[in-house]
């Protein structure tokens, strides 16, 4: 707040009561509790049942038994192991230097993409039609690129020796791949910028459909932009960046492509390694399916758990989800 009288919050509440209402509009419920809705759903649920259900199921019971490459080739019986690929995954120290690295590059993604895109997305209320369309064009070519494509070109960008970064920054032949930290740092901006137009584009749908007069009022009454966007945007958006942070949470979690080719599959000694590349490393590299597939279940139940555990923190503060 800049100065001047308080912001409005009855006008600023009931605004935002329109505007969820606006995003979670949905007809009527003529069916009352028969069975006709479950009757439309059949189709997709079916498909997603095939699409996501099996193969978690397949993923679950190849955790429970000893599943090398001798048993995929037929040279030995499959034996079931019950939890033993957990307990061998549990008691390995490097599964959790792994798993801490994994929570922290993840968070770290997740609040830089959602900073950058929602800045963004206020910025792009600011400005004329013309760079609001440019600004519009280069995020969506960074969001399109495929991750392989953009893991390259931010690879040839830092270089170190032919790359135009350390030419401008002057720093020679510096290595960024070669440093645990410097390496995360370089996967990160990669992931940030193929990440953030997301939440650009949502966050600003959203701006574009709160009320002019609550904005108005608040700027009359003196409050600054970050005021602006602390007090009304943000509690007025928070059905839309309920979605985009999960969202987010879930794609960085199981960032695989760009800490593979960026870091030449996990770095020096394994030191820029992240669940899934650990995953494919135990499961492919090493030939250790089961292992491999544990790792996996354990991701699905991490990413779950977060999920939830979200959303009920939400509910409990009264938001309509």
């Amino acid at each position: 707040m800049s100065g001047g009288a308080p912001i409005d919050s009855g006008l600023v509440e009931r605004s935002r009561v329109r505007v969820v209402r606006g995003f979670s509009r949905s007809s009527p419920r003529p069916w009352g509790s028969s069975g006709a809705p479950w009757l439309y759903l059949a189709p997709a649920l079916v498909v997603l049942g095939g699409l996501l259900a099996y193969p978690i199921y397949q993923l679950g019971l190849i955790s429970l038994f000893h599943y090398t490459q001798a048993q995929v080739s037929g040279g030995e019986p499959t034996s079931f192991e019950g939890l033993g690929n957990y307990s061998r995954l549990f008691s390995d120290s490097q599964f959790w230097q792994v798993l801490f690295a994994t929570v922290v590059f993840a968070a770290a993604c997740v609040v830089c993409t959602l900073v950058v895109g929602c800045a963004l997305a206020v910025l792009l209320t600011r400005v004329r039609a013309f760079p609001r369309l440019a600004l519009m064009l280069a995020a969506l070519g960074a969001w399109a690129t495929p991750a392989i494509t953009g893991s390259t070109v931010w690879l040839f960008l830092f270089d170190a020796d032919f790359g135009p970064v350390n030419r401008v920054l002057g720093l020679g032949d510096h290595s960024w791949t070669y440093g645990r930290f410097s390496a995360f740092l370089l996967v990160l901006l990669e992931v940030v910028w193929c990440s953030f137009p997301f939440v650009m584009v949502t966050v600003y749908a959203g701006i574009r459909a709160v009320p002019a007069e609550v904005l108005e009022a608040a700027s009359l009454d003196g409050a600054s932009q970050w005021r602006i966007w602390r007090s009304v945007l943000a509690p007025m958006l928070r059905p839309i960046l309920v979605v985009v942070t999960i969202q987010s949470v879930i794609w960085d979690f199981k960032v695989f492509t760009q800490i593979y080719v960026m870091t030449g599959g996990g770095g020096i000694a394994g030191q820029n390694l992240v669940l899934n590349v650990y995953a494919y490393q135990q499961a492919f590299a090493s030939s250790q399916y089961s292992l491999g597939a544990a790792i996996g279940v354990v991701m699905l139940l991490i990413l779950l758990g977060v999920t939830l555990v979200y959303l009920r923190l939400l509910r409990r503060q009264g938001e309509e989800l």
